[in-house]
């Protein structure tokens, strides 16, 4: 009798066992993890955008950024390479190690849906993976082509990984770092304009869009800005671009800013 209830709990333990490792159990989890750039930033607010709102809604996994800009979100492993990462800095909580300050405006990084993986930590989010990342969602650009044409304007060979960390190790790319730093200025300045009246967080997403394909249409502009006269130049020309652009529309199409496959697309000043 003590031999068949030994068997009988042992039948119900590899039951439990197997259930707990099925497809789709909500007890199964993957971790996700990487870093937040332009310098690395800390306290910044990563998430699962499983609506593609650029919004951190309810459900979401979401973390926030520890002292090395490092993140780790616990997803479902069906949702890996699924849906994009969105990282917010946000004005006077996130902190920009390049300058050891907090930021003084709020911007929204991302990270391709194509580039998420759960094997390794390198889900790296940067100006440049968000450049990536808006090139594709035009569907005018596979990620291979995307990178090509950053490799064109950044004047980078194309061995050059846009997706990596540009700061770690071996792999330190100060051009990368210093676009990045560039790019992080413009879309702060454009805080006005792009985020929704009152919120240091929601984006209008027409608008966000089209910074993103002004930033394309002028990178090597933005690559080569070093004064603040450069950087003026083209904060006011985005912003009069952006003033073009409807606020609280439909979400649509933004190709028509990336300039077409080719990369083209007037400079800033022309």
């Amino acid at each position: 009798m003590k031999r068949q209830v030994i068997a009988a709990a042992a039948a119900v333990m590899a039951v439990g066992m197997l259930a707990g490792c099925g497809g789709g159990s909500s007890s199964t989890s993957a971790k996700v993890a990487g870093k937040v750039a332009d310098g690395y930033l800390e306290k910044a607010t990563v998430f699962l955008d499983k609506n593609n709102n650029y919004r951190l809604d309810e459900g979401e996994p979401n973390t926030q950024t520890d002292a090395n800009g490092a993140y780790t979100l616990t997803v479902d492993p069906a949702d890996i390479g699924k849906y994009p990462i969105v990282a917010l800095a946000v004005k006077a909580v996130t902190i920009d190690h390049d300058t050891g300050l907090s930021v003084a405006h709020s911007y929204l990084l991302s990270l391709p849906k194509d580039s998420v993986s759960g094997t390794v930590s390198s889900n790296f989010i940067s100006p440049i993976t968000t450049q990536v990342r808006e090139m594709m969602e035009t569907g005018n650009y596979t990620m291979d082509q995307a990178m090509d044409q950053l490799h064109q304007k950044l004047n980078l060979s194309q061995n050059t990984n846009l997706m990596a960390d540009y700061m770690a190790g071996a792999g330190q790319n100060q051009t990368l770092h210093a676009t990045a730093q560039n790019m992080a200025t413009l879309m702060g300045g454009q805080m006005g304009l792009v985020y929704q009246a009152g919120s240091d967080t929601v984006v209008d997403v027409n608008r966000y869009r089209g910074m993103m394909g002004a930033m394309f249409s002028n990178m090597s502009s933005v690559r080569a800005a070093t004064t603040d006269a450069d950087m003026k130049l083209l904060m006011d020309q985005m912003s009069s671009d952006l003033n073009t652009i409807m606020i609280g529309q439909p979400f649509h199409n933004m190709s028509s800013y990336f300039g077409g496959m080719m990369g083209g697309g007037r400079m800033m000043g022309q």
